[in-house]
């Protein structure tokens, strides 16, 4: 959700809002640190934290506040038991900012960020029950949403990310299982990079996480992959998928190279590759057949859901290796 675009908005329209986060999620909670809502004073609500009680009692708490329309802060700590009566039985703190028509100029700067489809965070120090202007911070935080105190000065940070976490996915076969695949990723956090040299297999309109590109050698658009990048392909061609799991894995930078096909392809194309010159550890790298083994069906649709869980995971984990090394950033203040 861009919650800025929806902040501005909500600005213009009635001079206030609220901004729900997940500020802390312990035990069994419905969603993750950092899902928001951004809320308005007769509760009409845009995004979730989860739907069921919690979400309800949070849209009144927040309508309540915006209402008001006097800018605050506040968290509010919530057993989803013994408060709400939930069996999820884990615990929700909330955090809710009231926005008001001051914050407006912050919120356009904000909304622009949010466009160009980039995380970015800011950092913001706690003032009473007030959070000052949001400056920029250098690096992306672990999570979505934290309250640190400065090592210098002892205040309490905000410290949020905001924006598009979307992995990029390069994409090589426009084919039935392509097409498929294109559409159980509509909503997963891909950017999607789709490649065929042949045009007329596209279709006119995509996903807006996806964006086409038709050129006569596919392999040649490796050459631009960001190195995080998950590489998939599933082209018309086994010579075209081995010539690009050849160079994707001798550019030694993706996050996960990826080709569809049975076992008795993986093993043709490991001896092929092999004899390349690729290394037993680079040829190792190479996933096939790929997606869920226990989905059997072979129609285009269940083996794309399969290929998306699969996507999924990864990407998660993946995540979770990268955040776990990272400490605190820097604060930049905005315009420097």
């Amino acid at each position: 959700m861009k919650v800025w675009g929806h902040i501005v908005d909500c600005l213009k329209s009635s001079g206030a809002c609220a901004l729900v986060s997940v500020a802390r999620a312990e035990g069994s909670t419905p969603r993750e640190i950092g899902a928001r809502m951004v809320v308005d004073g007769k509760a009409c609500f845009h995004g979730t934290i989860g739907g069921g009680t919690l979400e309800l009692e949070a849209i009144r708490l927040a309508a309540r506040a915006a209402e008001a329309a006097e800018p605050s802060f506040f968290l509010r700590s919530v057993s989803l038991g013994p408060d709400l009566g939930q069996c999820c039985g884990g615990r929700v703190e909330l955090a809710i900012e009231v926005l008001t028509l001051e914050k407006l100029d912050e919120a356009c700067r904000l909304r622009e960020l949010e466009t160009s489809d980039t995380s970015f965070a800011t950092v913001t120090e706690m003032q009473g029950s007030k959070i000052g202007q949001r400056q920029d911070f250098q690096n992306l935080p672990s999570q979505r949403f934290s309250i640190r105190k400065d090592d210098e000065t002892g205040a309490s940070l905000v410290i949020e990310q905001f924006g598009a976490d979307h992995r990029p996915l390069y994409l090589f076969g426009a084919g039935h299982v392509g097409k498929a695949l294109i559409l159980a990723l509509a909503p997963l956090p891909f950017a999607v990079t789709w490649v065929d040299g042949r045009a007329s297999q596209f279709p006119g309109a995509v996903p807006g996480n996806v964006t086409k590109i038709c050129v006569e050698d596919p392999t040649s658009v490796l050459a631009s992959a960001p190195e995080d990048a998950f590489v998939l392909a599933m082209t018309h061609s086994h010579a075209l998928d081995e010539e690009i799991m050849a160079r994707a894995l001798l550019a030694q930078r993706f996050a996960y190279c990826g080709v569809i096909g049975s076992k008795t392809k993986r093993n043709r194309f490991q001896k092929r590759l092999k004899s390349r010159g690729l290394s037993d550890s680079l040829i190792s790298k190479m996933t096939c057949p790929i997606g869920v083994s226990q989905i059997r069906s072979k129609q285009p649709a269940a083996i794309a859901a399969g290929i998306a869980v699969d996507l999924l995971q990864r990407d998660e984990t993946n995540h979770q290796q990268t955040a776990a090394g990272e400490g605190l950033a820097q604060i930049v203040p905005h315009g420097q």
